[in-house]
C-alpha cells in the first residue's frame, strides 16, 4: 500500500509533529514499506495453526513469601508530613 504525501501530512498532524520536506519524503517511503509488508503478513494461511496466547511456557518468576520483621512503626512514621495515633494522617477526599 503506497501512502500519498498527504497521507504522511495527515499522520503527522494527528501525531503533532512537524516535518521538513526531506522527513516527509522518508516517511512516505518507510510507512509505505512497512504497510507492504503487513499487506504480505496477512496473505500467509495461518488456518491451521491454533489460537495461542503465548509461546512461551507459563512459569512463575515470584519469589516465596516468607513472613520478615518489619521496620519499627517509628521509623516508618518519621518522614510522614503527618501521622496520628502511630498511622498516617492524610487529607480527606472523599466525605460520605
Amino acid at each position: 500500500m503506497k501512502l500519498t504525501r498527504e497521507e504522511v501530512e495527515h499522520i503527522a498532524e494527528l501525531a503533532k509533529i512537524g516535518l521538513t520536506e526531506e522527513e516527509k519524503a522518508l516517511f512516505q517511503e518507510q510507512l509505505s514499506a512497512i504497510l507492504e509488508y503487513a499487506e504480505m503478513l496477512q496473505r500467509v494461511d495461518t488456518s491451521a495453526i491454533p489460537p495461542t496466547a503465548t509461546v512461551l511456557p507459563l512459569r512463575n518468576v515470584m519469589r516465596p513469601d516468607e513472613p520478615h520483621p518489619s521496620l519499627p512503626r517509628e521509623d516508618v512514621l518519621a518522614n510522614a508530613p503527618q501521622s496520628e495515633d502511630g498511622c498516617f494522617r492524610v487529607k480527606v477526599i472523599l466525605e460520605s
